[in-house]
C-alpha cells in the first residue's frame, strides 16, 4: 500500500537533507521517539507500533527513511523536485501489504498529517527556499 502527502511549500533537497537529521528528528513528528542515535544515519526510535531502528538515507531529491524491524517494511520519503509534485514537499509513505487493518490505516494517516503538519511549520519558518 502506498500513501502521499503534498505540502505546498517550495524548497530544494539539500535543505531537507540538511535540515532533517536524525537528531532533529523531533521537528519532523511529534510520533517519534528517540531512544538512542547510533550514527548519522540509524537511530533507535520509538513510536505508536514499537521500538525499531530507523535509518536515514539521503536520496535524490530529499530523504528515505525506513523502520528496519517492521513487519510492514514501513518506509518513507520526504522529496521535492520530483513528481507528482516538482515544486512541493511530497511525503510518500508504503508498507509491503496489499491489505491491512483499518485501525493500522488510520494510525499510519496519523502519523503522515502529523509529519506533514510539522514539516509545513518548520519549511515556513526556516523559509527555505
Amino acid at each position: 500500500m502506498e500513501f502521499f502527502r503534498i505540502i505546498k511549500q517550495k524548497t530544494q533537497d539539500k535543505d531537507i537533507q540538511e535540515l532533517l537529521t536524525l537528531e532533529n528528528l523531533e521537528l519532523m513528528s511529534n510520533e517519534i521517539i528517540i531512544i538512542s542515535i547510533q550514527n548519522k544515519i540509524e537511530a533507535s526510535i520509538g513510536s505508536i507500533w514499537g521500538e525499531f531502528i530507523l535509518t536515514r538515507n539521503e536520496i535524490r531529491g530529499g530523504l528515505r527513511f525506513a523502520l528496519l524491524e517492521c513487519p510492514n517494511a514501513l518506509t518513507w520519503t520526504i522529496t521535492t523536485g520530483l513528481q507528482p509534485e516538482p515544486e512541493s514537499i511530497v511525503i510518500h509513505l508504503t508498507i509491503n501489504r496489499q491489505e491491512q487493518k483499518e485501525t493500522f490505516i488510520e494510525e499510519i494517516n496519523e502519523f503522515l498529517d502529523n509529519q506533514s503538519n510539522c514539516l509545513k511549520q518548520i519549511f515556513e519558518k526556516y523559509s527555505i527556499k
